[in-house]
């Protein structure tokens, strides 16, 4: 994560799992098209990022977005390094 993903902000996503998130920036690699991605939950958005891969997404340019103006965007590998380090603890 960078800089600006410390402990403290680790912990803070985790404890924000369900807010409601939108993903943005995911390509369907199987139709060549933009997925529509439905809002939900931070923690189940952390999981399909981190996991979107395995299942024919291309999301390398993936955004999630939660919470107030001002709390920082989720890239792919933030979702990554969140969801090895919490797993399903994002989804209690």
């Amino acid at each position: 994560m960078s800089a600006r993903w410390t402990e403290e902000a680790m912990a803070a996503a985790l404890t924000a799992r369900n807010e409601d998130a939108q993903i943005l920036g995911v390509f369907d690699i199987t139709n060549k098209t933009v997925a529509g991605i439905d809002s939900r939950r931070l923690g189940e958005a952390i999981q399909f990022v981190a996991n979107a891969a395995i299942l024919g997404y291309d999301v390398r340019a993936a955004v999630v977005m939660y919470g107030e103006p001002g709390t920082p965007s989720l890239r792919v590998t933030d979702c990554e390094r969140l969801w090895a380090r919490y797993g399903e603890s994002l989804l209690r």
